[in-house]
């Protein structure tokens, strides 16, 4: 059956919206027969927010900041609860949590707070000779109502960071937390609408059945985060409606590690990075290109690395976290009989435990180099040269992000001109991530589309290309009217062209 769980808008010093009494939309539903009742309310909801955002309520930059202020407030208000959320879900440790959850998310509502008004004007753009007195510009609109599905593995930025873009520009959200991450999902659902204005902001829950009873419906944007499995599923629903979609995927992204490298400075910054959040990121380093001369001296590296970060027995490290269920326990238990183990391998299924991981000798065929890791394993595959590891990424399927190491900056450069991926880079792992001025999304199977800083806004927002002309001197006009002659045509094509003047008469 389905069940409402109300909060009162007041409560965050919010108006509250008419029609609904003050109770925010978070619809919970089980894969009973009653199911269809969640799809009555949802109707009812999207009907809803449809009609909010006719009225044009998200259209002001006040409302949008307020609800913008609501998010930083969430954030600072519930920090500790989110702390210890994060930390059942995923045993994420407090600097995991504030560093790649916490912090990003605080980061993004800052920015957009600051930047709202200057990303909201009209972009003025060149004109020709025939449109000098006119006004040319592009509006940034919003699509209409949104929504965003969220993954398991960073449950409260994949959460913030897509919706700080989609209030930015003026959406109303659905927003479809992963039922995966428990803990987290239930303060997304009973917390954050208190924050939020809920005529303009609904959360649903469930699993996979109610998410493809909600793909069943028209929204104006969908923005996917998860695999790509899954990702075509969404884009085949969307596709129904002619919806335009973000797909933010993973894959296996390759790290090249050249000769001239020091070892350990490479094992600390790889070590990090694929054992950060246990190795569940969809951006860290899933296998490392050296030749073998290389991975003789990166092994004892990483070893040093491993046991420099997390103990003698990284099983009861406070620093390491966990895998997020048994499914994919399992799953990554099957990938360690890859290649050979020369570091960790160990694991116990009652912790969902897998040791910091090392396999060397590993055949391109072997699972573990076929899907996306997503888990604490690192393959070292061994190639001959510089022009063998590029042909070796060549081959496979474009990454979400790439990785090169070395102390020539011809090498590093090389590798950027010489292949594809969503983000690059190098001599280190993914502090790309850092930089709200770069965007962040992946390429052909990795996904599509960008967001992050201002692309986010982007994203969420219709560039409407706009011209205003004036009503007045039609004799202007005669040139491109019938009866045609060729001295107008060569008069009207001059006339086309691209001119850069900022006179206008509107």
């Amino acid at each position: 059956m389905s069940s409402l769980l109300c909060c009162d808008s007041r409560a965050a010093g919010l108006p509250v919206p008419s029609g609904n009494n003050g109770s925010c939309l978070v619809l919970r539903s089980s894969s009973k027969p009653g199911f269809h009742l969640l799809m009555d309310s949802f109707e009812d909801t999207l009907r809803q927010l449809r009609e909010a955002f006719n009225s044009g309520r998200t259209r002001p930059a006040e409302f949008r900041a307020a609800q913008l202020q609501g998010l930083g407030r969430f954030l600072r208000d519930n920090k500790q609860q989110l702390q210890e959320a994060l930390a059942q879900d995923l045993h994420k440790s407090t600097f995991e949590s504030e560093v790649s959850e916490i912090a990003i998310s605080q980061a993004e509502v800052d920015l957009a707070l600051r930047n709202l008004r200057s990303w909201m004007k009209d972009e003025k753009v060149s004109k020709n000779l025939a449109t000098q007195l006119d006004s040319a510009f592009i509006r940034k609109e919003p699509f209409g109502v949104v929504l965003i599905i969220v993954p398991w593995n960073y449950p409260l930025n994949l959460t913030l960071v897509p919706l700080v873009g989609a209030i930015a520009a003026g959406n109303c959200v659905v927003l479809k937390p992963s039922e995966t991450s428990k803990a987290t999902e239930k303060i997304l659902a009973e917390v954050l609408p208190r924050y939020l204005d809920q005529s303009c902001f609904a959360v649903v829950l469930g699993g996979p059945q109610e998410t493809g009873q909600l793909l069943e419906h028209r929204f104006d944007y969908i923005f996917f985060t998860g695999n790509a499995y899954v990702g075509k599923i969404v884009m085949a629903a969307a596709a129904k409606h002619l919806t335009p979609i973000t797909l933010e995927l993973g894959g296996k992204n390759p790290c090249y590690v050249d000769d001239d490298c020091d070892p350990q400075t490479v094992a600390n910054r790889v070590a990090w990075f694929r054992y950060f959040n246990a190795g569940q990121t969809c951006v860290a380093p899933d296998y490392i290109l050296c030749s073998q001369e290389m991975q003789e001296r990166l092994v004892p590296a990483l070893q040093n690395a491993i046991t420099r970060f997390y103990g003698d027995n990284p099983q009861t490290s406070p620093s390491l976290g966990r895998i997020i269920n048994q499914k994919h326990f399992k799953r990554l238990q099957g990938l360690l009989g890859c290649g050979r183990v020369v570091i960790g391998g160990q694991s116990d299924e009652s912790d969902l435990y897998i040791a910091p991981t090392v396999l060397v000798d590993v055949q391109e065929t072997e699972p573990v180099m076929q899907e996306e890791i997503f888990g604490p394993i690192l393959p070292l595959v061994t190639v001959r040269s510089l022009d063998d590891a590029i042909d070796f990424m060549n081959r496979r399927e474009k990454p979400l992000a790439l990785y090169a190491f070395s102390k020539r900056s011809q090498v590093i450069k090389r590798v950027l001109a010489r292949t594809s991926s969503g983000g690059f880079c190098g001599n280190d792992g993914f502090m790309h991530l850092t930089l709200s001025s770069l965007p962040f999304g992946g390429v052909g199977s990795s996904g599509m589309g960008r967001y992050h800083g201002k692309f986010s806004f982007d994203t969420f927002s219709n560039q409407r290309a706009c011209l205003l002309r004036s009503p007045r001197m039609e004799k202007i006009n005669d040139l491109r009217y019938p009866p045609y002659s060729s001295r107008n045509l060569r008069v009207l094509l001059v006339a086309m062209e691209e001119r850069s003047c900022s006179c206008t008469l509107l």
